[in-house]
């Protein structure tokens, strides 16, 4: 792995605790991302660049897991949940709004990827507004890109 420097990193959380808010929100976290945030949960990092597809993007900061925290990752789950894609876990921001998330759509072990906030909508309202919940998913989905297979990829990705 890349040798990166975290700022302003929470205390350190104790992996049972990581691994009991996962599952009590519905997922089981790659051990590669629980081994980071335990140590660096709510931190920035540098080089804080990476790519999504050909446009370059900031990596702002992983969400905490300090409860007291407004960066607390089961308050920012709650916030987004209504607009991301099922399977669609949110772990750290960019300084935009956008979302760096885990996506668990297609296995266990989740795929990385960027959630663009523009254009995105909640899925109650659209579903209100007269799509079915399978086109309101659909079109959750179109803010979604690809951008690494694992969180360790990710982090590799990172850049100046």
């Amino acid at each position: 792995m890349k040798n990166l420097e975290w700022e302003y990193a929470d205390s350190e959380t104790s992996e049972a605790e990581i691994i009991d808010i996962g599952l009590r929100l519905g997922y089981s976290f790659p051990q590669d991302y629980i081994d980071c945030v335990k140590i660096n949960g709510g931190a920035s990092v540098i080089p804080e660049a990476f790519n999504v597809g050909t446009v370059e993007r900031c990596f702002g900061s992983l969400f905490s897991f300090d409860e007291v925290s407004s960066e607390y990752i089961v308050k920012k789950y709650e916030i987004y949940k209504g607009f991301l894609p099922k399977k669609v876990f949110p772990i750290a921001c960019d300084p935009a709004g956008n979302l760096i998330c885990f996506d668990y759509e297609s296995n266990e072990s989740p795929i990385v990827v960027f959630w663009e906030h523009e254009n995105a909508a909640e899925k109650e309202l659209l579903i209100t507004d007269g799509l079915t919940e399978e086109e309101a998913e659909k079109r959750a989905r179109k803010n979604i890109v690809y951008v690494a297979a694992t969180f360790t990829e990710f982090l590799d990705k990172l850049h100046d």
